[in-house]
């Protein structure tokens, strides 16, 4: 047993002494936030390299959200998900609208849009779906349902970063699409997130949600909140596109190496598996613990902890059955099996650029034993 604790994620980090010379010049203009060179620069090659016409940066994942929903000008209900982090639906919460729990599909984890049709109410005012684990969601089926019923679509893309489908950006569906680019993901800028839009207008209408509201320093139309982008966050951004390519490139080879490691092992399966027309990212690599394997997925979490191998019960426990959501109707364990059940199942195993094909091989040893 390695005395050395394996993490469950880690983050990928550009050269320091690249990252100390955007330093210098930020600390020579003393532009230190408000949209500076490196923020402006960000969103430039950003909007390059992942293929969409418009991004706003934000301070982090969760504001992104915030910011999304408040430039929708929705009232009532929206639907979403149980299988998320709890930014998702606190996002909604937060914006005075009332989450409606839909259940998943148990492939891929994510809103299930043969049940969101059941679900619309004369006060239904948008869908907030996830790409949970980067897998993309049915997004033709639920655009052609929020078209019917005049809907806003709404896409929590944080684990979607570079994700494309039909050799087009998954970030590109929906009236709007949100990233993080917390520590934990591909793409990270220590903090800090985006939102994609789909014209010049909606940009800057997001952009001044995000600055207060404020218009210019005599006009604030508008209930903003402060949701930017720091030049030093921008400055490493700019730094891991250069980088970023390389990591998920290493990311998929240790997906591949588990996908091989563990496709004999009674009661475990992978969900990483994509469409050939879809590019993944690898962000994560979660495993189902079947009733058929030796134990419990809870048993196997603390078997990896005996060993110093750090899982992650990835979504648990069910945004449905915690305190703050559980008394919501919809919320009920009946309404939604199919999450419930993988909450109780799921397990992500560590991922991360620096985690060496050995190390793998010792984490697909313990789970095979």
């Amino acid at each position: 047993m390695s005395d050395s604790p394996v993490y469950v994620t880690q983050p990928s980090l550009p050269p320091l002494k690249e990252f100390v010379s955007s330093l210098e010049k930020i600390w020579e203009s003393k532009h230190l936030t408000n949209g500076g060179p490196y923020h402006q620069e960000l969103e430039t090659k950003l909007a390059n390299f992942l293929g969409v016409p418009f991004i706003s940066l934000t301070s982090n994942g969760d504001a992104a959200l915030l910011a999304a929903l408040k430039s929708m000008n929705l009232s009532g209900e929206v639907i979403t998900t149980p299988y998320s982090f709890v930014s998702t639906t606190h996002s909604i919460i937060w914006n005075d609208l009332t989450p409606v729990f839909v259940d998943i599909d148990p492939d891929s984890g994510n809103i299930d849009a043969k049940q969101i049709e059941a679900a619309i109410t004369d006060k239904t005012s948008a869908i907030l779906a996830v790409h949970c684990y980067g897998f993309p969601c049915d997004v033709q089926a639920i655009e052609s349902i929020a078209k019917k019923h005049d809907l806003k679509v709404i896409y929590d893309a944080a684990h979607a970063f570079g994700v494309r489908s039909q050799s087009d950006s998954i970030l590109n569906y929906g009236d709007a699409a949100i990233l993080s680019f917390h520590a934990t993901k591909v793409f990270n800028t220590f903090e800090g997130g985006a939102i994609i839009s789909h014209s010049k207008e909606q940009k800057e209408h997001i952009d001044r949600i995000k600055n207060f509201g404020i218009a210019n320093p005599e006009n604030i139309p508008l209930h903003g909140l402060n949701a930017k982008m720091s030049e030093v966050n921008a400055a490493f951004g700019v730094l891991q596109l250069n980088y970023v390519g390389r990591a998920i490139e290493k990311r998929k080879s240790i997906s591949d190496l588990y996908c091989s490691l563990l496709s004999n092992v009674a009661g475990i399966d992978c969900m990483n598996a994509t469409a050939a027309t879809e590019t993944h990212n690898y962000a994560y690599f979660p495993i189902v613990v079947s009733d058929d394997y030796k134990c419990s997925r809870n048993e196997l979490f603390d078997l990896l902890s005996q060993h110093k191998i750090m899982s992650r019960k990835y979504f648990y426990p069910l945004l449905s059955n915690t305190q703050t959501y559980r008394e919501y109707p919809t919320a009920a364990v009946e309404r939604l099996p199919h999450a419930n059940d993988l909450a109780d199942h799921v397990l992500c195993l560590p991922i991360y650029e620096d985690l060496n094909h050995e190390t793998v091989t010792r984490i697909c040893n313990v789970i095979a034993a």
